[in-house]
Order: C-alpha cells, then sequence, then structure tokens
C-alpha cells in the first residue's frame, strides 16, 4: 500500500482550515497598526510573511519552526555518535528567513525559541554548543543580527529528551518599490533555485519510512549517491535571502516569490489570482526523493505534493528578465534553471507537469 503525509499524522486540510480561521480573525486587530504609524498593506494576508506598511518602508515579520526534523538528528546521533545539531540550527534559521525573504523584505533580526521537557537537554555540550553555532552561521548567511530568543522548560508538553525548536524574524523592504508584490502576467518565466534535499518539510513521513528499513537512517539510498538515509535527511537547508539581495542589487524585478515547503509543488500556486504555472523543464528528481518514493512506496503524484522534489524557492519573473535573474542567481551562488511558464486560463488556477502527467488543480490547496 502506497504511504501519503496523512498516513503519518499530518493533515494539511485541518491544519489549513485553522490558518484560514487565524486570519479571518487577526483582520479584526489591523487597525491598532495605526498607532504605531503602520497600516496593514492590501494581499499581506495568507502569505508566506506578514507586512507593516510605513510612508517609506515596509516592515516583514515572521515565525517559523522546524518540525520533526531533530528527532531523525536524535536517532542518528544515538546510533552514530555524529552530531547534526549545528545542520538543524541552519535549518530551523532558513525556514524564517526564506518565508521572509519571498515578500522582498530583508532580515534585520533573527530570534530563536527552544522549548525543551527538562533543562538536562544542555547538558550534552557538544550537541548545545553545535545548535549554538549552527544559528550563528544561519544568521550570518541570511545577513540578519541574532537578536535573542526564548528557552522554556516545558516538563509535561515536550518531551524530556527532545528539543521544540522555532523562531522569529523581523526584515525590512526599503524602497518600498522592492516589495514583491505578485504582480504575475500571463507569459511570466518560471525559475526554480535547486534544494539541497528534503529542508524542513515532510520530516514526519521520512521518519514513518525510516521506521520500516531494517538498517533504518544507517540505510544507503543509492541512486548514484553515496550517503546513508540518515545523511540525506540532514543536510542543512539552502537560505535563499542572497538571490533576493542579489536580484534587489542589480535592479531585477521578481513579480512573485515562493518559498517550496509544505504542500510540495502545490505551494507554487500560492498567489491568489488564478494562474495555471506549467512546469515544462522538471529536473530529474534528486537520489533521495527516488529512495523514498522507493522506500515508501510513495505515489508519485503525492511525491510532489508533499516534498519539495529538489526546488527549494521558485520566482516569477517577465520572460526578457529571465537570463539577468539566472545570471544573478548564479553570482550568488545557486543552482538555478528555467523551469517554464505563467499562463493565464481564465479563472482556473493549477500547477501543472506535463511530462510526469502530473496536475493540481487550486482547490488543493487552500491557504487564505
Amino acid at each position: 500500500m502506497s504511504l501519503s503525509y496523512e498516513s503519518s499524522g499530518v493533515n494539511y486540510d485541518q491544519l489549513d482550515a485553522f490558518k484560514r480561521a487565524c486570519q479571518r480573525a487577526a483582520r479584526t486587530t489591523a487597525g491598532l497598526l495605526k498607532d504605531h504609524g503602520y497600516a496593514e498593506p492590501a494581499t499581506t494576508r495568507g502569505e508566506s510573511a506578514y507586512l507593516m506598511e510605513a510612508p517609506d518602508h515596509y516592515l516583514a515579520h515572521v515565525e517559523e519552526g522546524l518540525g520533526t526534523k531533530n528527532l531523525v538528528a536524535d536517532a542518528v546521533y544515538a546510533a552514530t555518535g555524529r552530531n547534526f545539531y549545528r545542520e538543524l540550527a541552519i535549518d530551523t534559521v532558513a525556514t524564517i528567513v526564506n518565508d521572509l525573504a519571498t515578500c522582498g523584505a530583508l532580515p534585520i533580526s533573527v530570534a530563536m525559541h527552544a522549548a525543551v521537557g527538562e533543562s538536562a537537554w544542555f547538558a550534552d555540550t557538544a550537541r548545545m554548543q553545535s545548535l549554538v553555532d549552527g544559528w550563528a552561521e544561519g544568521c550570518r548567511q541570511a545577513g540578519a543580527v541574532w537578536g535573542g530568543g526564548e528557552t522554556p522548560t516545558l516538563r509535561g508538553i515536550v518531551n524530556a529528551a527532545t528539543i521544540v525548536l522555532a523562531g522569529s524574524a523581523v526584515g525590512k523592504i526599503a524602497p518600498k518599490s522592492l516589495r514583491i508584490t505578485g504582480d504575475v502576467h500571463d507569459g511570466d518565466s518560471i525559475i526554480f533555485l535547486a534544494s539541497s534535499g528534503v529542508q524542513t518539510n515532510g520530516l514526519s513521513l521520512c521518519r514513518l519510512i525510516g521506521e520500516k528499513l531494517p538498517q533504518g537512517y544507517s540505510t544507503p539510498i543509492g541512486f548514484g549517491d553515496s550517503r546513508t538515509y540518515g545523511e540525506a535527511l540532514l543536510a542543512p537547508s539552502v537560505i535563499y535571502v542572497a538571490f533576493v539581495r542579489e536580484c534587489q542589487r542589480r535592479g531585477l524585478k521578481l513579480n512573485y516569490a515562493a518559498h517550496v515547503t509544505g504542500h510540495g509543488w502545490r505551494k507554487l500556486m500560492r498567489l491568489e489570482e488564478p494562474f495555471v504555472y506549467e512546469i515544462t523543464a522538471p529536473r530529474p528528481a534528486p537520489a533521495l526523493f527516488q529512495f523514498l518514493e522507493k522506500s515508501g512506496p510513495i505515489d508519485r503524484r503525492e511525491m510532489y505534493a508533499t516534498f519539495n522534489q529538489g526546488v527549494g524557492f521558485a520566482a516569477y519573473v517577465d520572460p526578457q528578465s529571465a537570463a539577468a535573474v539566472l545570471a544573478a542567481a548564479t553570482a550568488a551562488g545557486y543552482d538555478a534553471w528555467l523551469a517554464g511558464r505563467v499562463t493565464k486560463a481564465g479563472a482556473r488556477k493549477a500547477v501543472t507537469v506535463p511530462s510526469l502527467g502530473i496536475t493540481f488543480e487550486g482547490d488543493t490547496l487552500q491557504v487564505r
């Protein structure tokens, strides 16, 4: 029987219903910004970052969490003694600041939230220091100060042997013309930036598969990749802030940007306006995803509905700017390629991958 993300205990329909309820209630508080000299700009609700508008700039705010990836690191640490908490810290910073960058905001300050069940978690000094060093490194990669954090001990809520990693960031868009607004047009080019692997999404399903493997996380993934399953899962996420910064520096307009995390490639149609996002040049899925698909087994469509499949960030640009945006990505150190195009088909919203026979209609992504 084929596995799905829901079989690992994650139901996006339930999660998204809660998110939509939060958005409805949150809108009723927007007027309070006026007392602080800010206003809520149109269309910010439901995007990856929340914006606050001033006369000459925007502030952006994001809160995000790592999820359950640290449970993979804990299992690998116990079995092999290899410590991946530096990588996990980078992962956590990445998932925060990548969301922030989708609106054109560059992060200024990042805060850590590290909740444990028992304070004794920090007694493992090697693990603790790896977490600290990795968080600082993630902030450096993002060009942001590590501004502080919180370390609550939540006995009875958090397992004594584990840690819950999350955090928040504040960023700025100045001048305001640098805001990425969703100004997408029929015929725009879709540019993909490669991921390092699963990054921070789908780990509940990855752990379910790991529990089935006779060698667990020590299983070689094969498909031309020499790493073990654990090593491949724990590769640190790519931070895409430098791509957005470089495009801004070169005066290149990004019409829209998507951080490809939860909901897999369905996230490519996060923009509210209906468009069809046709992926005409998908790369073969990297070895880790081929391993996951076979080992689950997981249906091909479910793979693209859950995982990033080797794509961590997407940008939508005027086709005349595509070559220059690709050059900016390369100059900033990213692996990027021209992956498809945007088309207008009336009221239809969809992501299509013709060569794979995969289509996700608009009703499969309900985040607003």
